[in-house]
């Protein structure tokens, strides 16, 4: 299994007054991960996305810390698939300051579409589904 990396650096703007990193802006770089990710392996999705005719919506996610981060670190963020399933798919990524483990997370995220005044859910569009396929982790889900 492979892992999708992005790496950030640490800016003064993404720390507090005690001058670590504000624990919300991890689940931030979860964005910035898979947004890039999608920018690079799958531009069709992006294209499905700005015309509204698909919506990837973030119905869960969560995070566990286990160190600090201050600014000025380099911060790599390693994305893997762990579960897909027709309509979603569920996102695992891990956050390494010099190769240790200082956060890690989850996102799950629902394909769907507008539907009149609401939505309703759609297959993962194939070209995401293969885009993601070297970073699966996990047998998928029926």
């Amino acid at each position: 299994m492979r892992e999708y990396l992005w790496r950030h650096v640490v800016t003064f703007d993404e720390t507090n007054l005690v001058g670590n990193v504000y624990f919300a802006r991890f689940l931030h770089w979860q964005g910035h991960c898979r947004e890039t990710f999608l920018a690079r392996h799958a531009p069709g999705v992006l294209g499905m996305l700005s015309g509204g005719g698909l919506v990837l919506a973030t119905t869960s996610c969560s995070m566990e810390y286990f160190g600090e981060c201050f600014a000025f670190d380099e911060i790599d963020v390693a994305m893997t698939l762990r579960e897909r399933w027709d309509s979603g798919l569920r996102m695992a990524f891990d956050f390494r300051r010099d190769d240790r483990l200082v956060a890690r997370g989850e996102q799950t995220v629902a394909a769907l579409r507008r539907v009149g005044s609401g939505v309703e859910a759609v297959a993962v569009p194939d070209e995401l589904v293969v885009a993601l396929a070297p970073y699966e982790s996990v047998v998928r889900a029926t």
